[in-house]
């Protein structure tokens, strides 16, 4: 079975890519999940931030907004001290401070995904890349993105972070053409 390049060698990967990746995501929570572990990720490998992210949800009292947002010095120092996630100051207060911009977004535009889902007209991107060189690392939907929650107070959201996380939740489909899961996201 074709798989895209990044997806093989690596099996967490491999479960990531087969089952996750590039499916349209509408549900808040998981909207949430992914957009603090995109941001977890940046400057580590995505292998790291898969092997972590049980320990996130856990940690993170499983992605819930409103608790996360309320979260204590206190709690953020408990969880710099956790091993079970990266351990690092401005990515954790980032998480925080993300869930309050995450639930003023959320009393503005009715819910998460319709404002999200707003940087591509609301229906996925269709792309056809054949190698993996071929698929940018930034597009103008993802400075969009990023210029706007930035805009809103957003942490850990540049282009490309933006552009990793469209790609997680389905806003584009980046599978190359010649892998398996091409033609089934698509649909």
């Amino acid at each position: 079975m074709k798989r895209c390049d990044w997806a093989i060698s690596n099996p967490l990967e491999r479960e990531y890519h087969d089952e996750e990746w590039g499916v349209a995501v509408h549900d808040d929570r998981l909207l949430f999940e992914l957009l603090i572990l995109e941001g977890a990720q940046a400057g580590l490998s995505w292998a790291t931030i898969l092997q972590k992210r049980a320990g996130y949800v856990a940690a993170f009292d499983n992605f819930n907004a409103k608790k996360i947002a309320r979260y204590s010095d206190t709690k953020k120092e408990k969880l710099l001290q956790d091993p079970a996630i990266v351990r690092n100051k401005l990515k954790v207060s980032a998480a925080v401070t993300n869930a309050k911009c995450f639930l003023a977004v959320q009393k503005e535009y009715g819910s998460f995904d319709s404002y999200i889902w707003s940087f591509v007209g609301g229906s996925p991107i269709q792309n056809r890349w054949k190698t993996v060189a071929d698929v940018p690392v930034i597009t103008p939907e993802a400075e969009a993105m990023s210029k706007d929650l930035k805009k809103r107070g957003f942490k850990f959201v540049g282009p490309t972070t933006c552009y990793a996380y469209m790609q997680a939740v389905g806003m584009v489909n980046d599978h190359l053409i010649s892998c398996f899961r091409y033609s089934e996201v698509s649909q």
